[in-house]
């Protein structure tokens, strides 16, 4: 709290000439003047949690969903904010440092100038700490000159605390009304910003008159649904990690003789390591969701492993590049349920060094077996979302020694004629989150505190500004704004080997969709990866000339704008209302109620609690099976006569999958900026 938040820094030539960067804003937020149009009352996507999720959020739920035009924009309906008083707001940045919050604060503070120079920003020091205590930095242009588009979240320090309990959330509120805040800002990811909607929730109920803003920013880049495509940091930290794997893997090939387990960022999610698959093209990536959903064990991991290793010695290739996300340890069954007796363990008190002699009989021999290093990290007390702490497990070594043993094994046996297995294990963490953010991130952070003005400025409570249309240039932006609520889901069940928070609204962390667009390009390329060495190197971050207008690969891939969609649809209910008046011929009538009948009938069975899990089943159903097949025959019979990774059973066949560079990076390159 004492710490020397906001002091001038000494730039470096770099640093100095990314500061003069002036970030693009989309046409709808240029000029004094924006133009605010209301879309309709939003739902959730699960409506079997929407009754819940309603009763637990009355003032909240069910807002409309808010768009941001041009002053010029010929829409009816959608006003001009012609008065802007004089606005105190305050800001606060909850969860991991992520590159690109800096902007926010810049985005958001021009905006407040431009509209009313007497508007003021309070930046809160140390995170929620510093918001219970009230202590802020009141953010000027002299503060924030040496922070623009800079790396870090040092200009106001940050804490991974939630703000949930009823002491917490009062102080929150306390501190709010003795600082008279019009506006709270909430930088973070799922769990920051599932606390801004209880915030939200909870002044509305005491009629606080303070309004709470959610900001879509963590480098997991798992804060994703229908309305936000991408959280500010992700862009940065897979390019940042994609390039260090890229010469990681030159390494690899020039030397010829080491296999590199690298181990990366995303807490539970896959993202950032299937992102940085599709940049980087290493051998092969396993994904903490497919070995959930497949259920395999450690054993069944490193035997894969060894079957790819050897099917590459057959190649006469004695090196390898394999990624693993820091959230594939609690993925695994039987780990994770010896984490969740230990965590038991240690929340009754019990002292580390007694443990595993109080472990039941099977937990203990898995205890036993696993090497020493590992036994000491899993016994660290588990993080506040009571999950492990992943950044502090070497997964990626306790792999690389199970698979050196086996294939010593192997070789002692003669069933490995190959040379020796020599493995080299990475983390890469720390060196991709304090790095200076992508010119994207850039963009985008800034963008986003522009929209978390106008948010306040239209009297707004419980909303995450969001932009859709993102992998085009910045003029095709679409600005806008969202009720947290709606993004709110319900977990009812337990998913994979993973236990989940039962029957709260929560946002939680969108795991990689093993039956999405971009897990299936991942797909349809894992042997030519395996084998064939096609390792790309995008280079360095790039702030100008070529590559500085890239985005992530998934982005493209997915091609969402759901806020577009939404729009359009209404574009044709305008139409069909257009043609269908009264005084038309009957035969246009019943062609439209033929019509409308048809699709009411299909929407409401595609949007049923009950038709919704099914068809999820039967997606995954289908993909499992399209993965354990291949010409109609079962993969599991062909693994005894070959063993690569091209023809393993289940998850692991899809957690290899690669997309070859002209694949993506031609085909889908966007079109340069007109602006």
């Amino acid at each position: 709290m004492e710490s020397d938040y906001g002091l001038p820094r000494e730039l470096s030539h770099l640093q100095k000439s990314r500061s003069l960067y002036q970030p693009e804003l989309p046409p709808c937020l240029q000029g004094t003047t924006v133009r605010l149009e209301f879309g309709d009352a939003t739902t959730v996507a699960d409506s079997s949690g929407g009754h819940t999720i309603s009763q637990s959020f009355p003032h909240t739920y069910g807002q409309r969903l808010a768009h941001f035009l041009r002053a010029t924009a010929k829409v009816p309906g959608a006003r001009i904010i012609s008065t802007h008083p004089a606005l105190r707001v305050g800001l606060v940045f909850c969860g991991r440092q992520s590159p690109g919050g800096h902007n926010v604060v810049w985005g958001l503070h021009e905006a407040l100038k431009i509209h009313n120079p007497k508007s003021i920003l309070l930046g809160f020091l140390g995170g929620s700490e510093g918001l219970f205590a009230q202590k802020t930095l009141e953010i000027t242009d002299d503060v924030l000159a040496t922070y623009k588009n800079q790396g870090g979240y040092d200009l106001l320090g940050r804490t991974k605390d939630q703000i949930r309990t009823t002491e917490q959330v009062n102080s929150a509120m306390a501190a709010c009304n003795a600082l008279k805040l019009d506006g709270l800002i909430i930088v973070g990811g799922v769990t920051s910003n599932t606390d801004a909607a209880q915030l939200a929730e909870t002044f509305a109920e005491a009629k606080c008159s303070t309004k709470v803003v959610g900001v879509p920013v963590t480098l997991n880049g798992d804060l994703k649904n229908q309305f936000v495509e991408a959280n500010v940091g992700f862009d940065t930290i897979c390019k940042v990690n994609s390039q260090l794997i890229s010469n990681v893997c030159t390494d690899a090939l020039s030397a010829e003789k080491y296999y590199y387990f690298i181990r990366l960022m995303g807490r539970k999610a896959s993202h950032v390591a299937l992102e940085c698959t599709l940049q980087s093209h290493p051998n092969m990536v396993i994904l903490a969701e497919e070995v959930a959903a497949s259920k395999l064990t450690i054993f069944d991991l490193t035997k894969q492993i060894c079957d790819a290793v050897q099917a590459r010695a057959e190649e006469e290739k004695y090196h390898g590049v394999i990624l693993l996300p820091e959230g594939l340890i609690e993925s695994i069954p039987e780990i994770y349920a010896l984490l969740q007796e230990i965590h038991v363990l240690l929340r009754q008190g019990v002292s580390v060094d007694k443990i595993s002699m109080q472990l039941s009989p099977w937990a203990s021999a898995l205890f036993e077996f696993l090497p020493p290093f590992i036994r000491k990290q899993l016994l660290l007390h588990p993080e506040s979302d009571d999950s492990a702490q992943l950044s502090q497990i070497e997964t990626e070594k306790l792999l690389a020694e199970l698979v050196e043993t086996e294939m010593n094994k192997r070789q002692k046996e003669g069933s490995y004629k190959g040379k020796k297995f020599n493995g080299i294990c990475h983390f890469f963490g720390y060196q991709a989150r304090g790095s200076l953010p992508s010119k994207f991130d850039c963009d985008y952070a800034y963008v986003l505190g522009h929209i978390c003005y106008h948010i306040l400025a239209a009297g707004l409570n419980g909303y995450m500004a969001t932009v859709t249309n993102l992998k085009n240039p910045c003029n095709k932006w679409r600005c806008g704004a969202a009720p947290i609520t709606a993004m709110l889901t319900i977990k009812n069940d337990v998913g994979g080997s993973r236990a989940m928070t039962i029957g709260k609204p929560l946002l939680h962390p969108a795991i990689v969709d093993l039956r999405g667009k971009v897990y299936g390009v991942l797909r349809e390329n894992a042997r030519k990866l395996l084998l064939d060495d096609i390792y790309r190197n995008p280079g360095p971050l790039q702030f100008d000339g070529p590559g500085a207008d890239s985005r992530v690969v998934s982005l493209y891939v997915e091609d969402l704008d759901y806020m577009g969609r939404i729009k359009e649809l209404n574009e044709y209910l305008e139409k069909v209302r257009g043609i269908v008046k009264p005084g038309c011929s009957q035969d246009v009538l019943k062609a439209a109620l033929s019509a409308m009948s048809s699709v009411t009938n299909v929407l409401s069975i595609m949007s049923s609690p009950t038709n919704t899990t099914v068809r999820s089943n039967m997606g995954y159903t289908k993909g499992l099976f399209s993965a354990i097949t291949r010409d109609g025959e079962p993969l599991v019979k062909k693994l005894a006569a070959v063993s690569v990774f091209g023809v393993l059973p289940g998850a692991m066949i899809a957690s290899l999958i690669y997309s070859p560079p002209d694949f993506i990076y031609n085909k889908n390159a966007p079109s340069k900026s007109t602006n």
